[in-house]
């Protein structure tokens, strides 16, 4: 698709599904951008610019010019970050990532109508969040453009990487850096993790 896929993410911390997603979407799209950002829905372990600098860790593993980050897009109000990339890429068609989990939430957004008729939707499945077709009426009932990308995405979680401390769900680029500064509870010591 000649489009710039654009995905947010609260990366805390980002997981080997980050990772899968990002390969993924380059096959998808002429490019990639992500960023690190605060959802007002959650708490964060990690402050923002220590989130962003694991995603940019990861960004970079991966190596392909197609994908970057642009931290500058990261607002904790989809809106704010649509209204940015438009203004970085003008008259470009911008495609708005989130996972299946999310499509239940979108219209509840800051400005979901305003939001959904200036990108394109575009759901991913997650392992264990089916998509849910009557979401996707209701918000095709709102204006959405919208596409569901049928990614092999592995069943990986944030909340699971904070709650149990799994490093086989972390990519492998990341698992130093968050031993090093003991993220996340992962301990240098041990070269596992502790809590």
């Amino acid at each position: 698709m000649s489009a710039i896929a654009l995905l947010g993410t609260s990366a805390d911390p980002p997981t080997c599904g980050h990772q899968a997603l990002l390969e993924q979407l380059l096959a998808h799209f002429t490019r990639v951008v992500t960023w690190a950002s605060d959802n007002p829905g959650k708490q964060h372990a990690l402050p923002l610019a220590q989130r962003g600098a694991l995603l940019q860790a990861l960004v970079q593993s991966v190596g392909d010019p197609r994908l970057t980050l642009v931290q500058e897009l990261s607002s904790p109000w989809a809106i704010t970050t649509l209204e940015r990339a438009e203004t970085l890429w003008p008259g470009q068609v911008l495609c708005f990532v989130i996972g299946s989990d999310l499509m239940d939430q979108v219209l509840r957004w800051k400005e979901a109508d305003a939001l959904l008729a200036r990108c394109r939707l575009i759901i991913v499945p997650r392992e264990g969040w089916p998509v849910n077709h009557t979401a996707i009426a209701m918000l095709r009932s709102h204006g959405a453009q919208l596409d569901v990308l049928p990614l092999h995405i592995p069943g990986t979680a944030s909340s699971n990487v904070r709650r149990d401390t799994d490093p086989s769900q972390i990519p492998a680029v990341l698992r130093p850096l968050l031993m090093q500064n003991k993220f996340y509870g992962f301990n240098a010591d041990s070269g596992s993790a502790a809590l």
